[in-house]
């Protein structure tokens, strides 16, 4: 199972939240860049980075830390937050992303969406598929759709994608395990998809339940910059 640690930024800082909650937020580093090759040090080959600034404004903004973080690691890098035009989707790549995680776009743009895949290759688009109470919520999670989360994944494997990033709200930052039975629900329903899991993760326990789920990837985040998870477990099972 790939280990894709989590970079959250805002002002150019490592930052955490809590369910999406932008007033609570907790900087860990000054120096996501520091971080990242913290990461690249310990033998971790994926990144996550999202821009948590650009998730709220509807544009691209971090894209310098990005770039940084690209230039002086090897790290295999998927990037999210706030890419809403082809302008953002291509800072992104050209700053390095091997991958983008588009969200919200995959909503309120599906017309936009298609091309995308189209244009530039499932295999550097993952859709991201936040869902609170089984649907998905946009925009940095502030908004909630109508749209049920199965029948987005769906419409999408339809159009081409293989990747899908899955958050449960509900249990991002909480420290409380993650929705181990939801992802089994949807590995049944979508046999051929990379199901990415992301949210609640607080021990080694719960990464390696993920693990024998069937889960090919998880991102870990908050377990890991609270001391719940040290730098060599995730290193070690990054190898296993």
């Amino acid at each position: 199972m790939d280990i894709i640690p989590a970079i959250d930024i805002i002002d150019g800082k490592c930052v955490r939240l809590t369910k999406g909650d932008y007033n609570a937020c907790k900087t860990y580093s000054d120096n996501p860049l520091d971080m990242a090759l913290r990461f690249q040090d310990a033998g971790i080959r994926r990144l996550h980075l999202v821009d948590l600034d650009g998730a709220k404004s509807k544009h691209i903004v971090n894209y310098p830390t990005l770039e940084a973080i690209t230039a002086h690691t090897d790290l295999t890098v998927d990037f999210g937050g706030g890419i809403k035009s082809t302008s953002d989707l291509e800072t992104a790549l050209g700053c390095g992303a091997a991958m983008v995680t588009i969200g919200s776009t995959a909503v309120t743009d599906p017309d936009l969406m298609s091309r995308w895949i189209e244009d530039f290759g499932q295999e550097h688009i993952i859709l991201g598929a936040d869902a609170r109470d089984g649907k998905i919520s946009v925009n940095g999670w502030k908004e909630d759709s109508t749209l049920l989360l199965n029948d987005f994944i769906h419409d999408y494997m339809e159009k081409g994608i293989t990747q899908v990033l899955c958050t449960d709200i509900n249990k991002d930052g909480m420290l409380q395990g993650p929705s181990v039975e939801l992802y089994k629900a949807l590995l049944k329903e979508f046999p051929g998809i990379k199901l990415i899991a992301s949210g609640g993760v607080s021990s080694v326990q719960d990464l390696i339940d993920l693990r024998e789920a069937g889960l090919p990837a998880a991102i870990v985040g908050k377990a890991y910059y609270e001391g719940r998870i040290t730098l060599e477990q995730l290193s070690q099972l990054s190898q296993e």
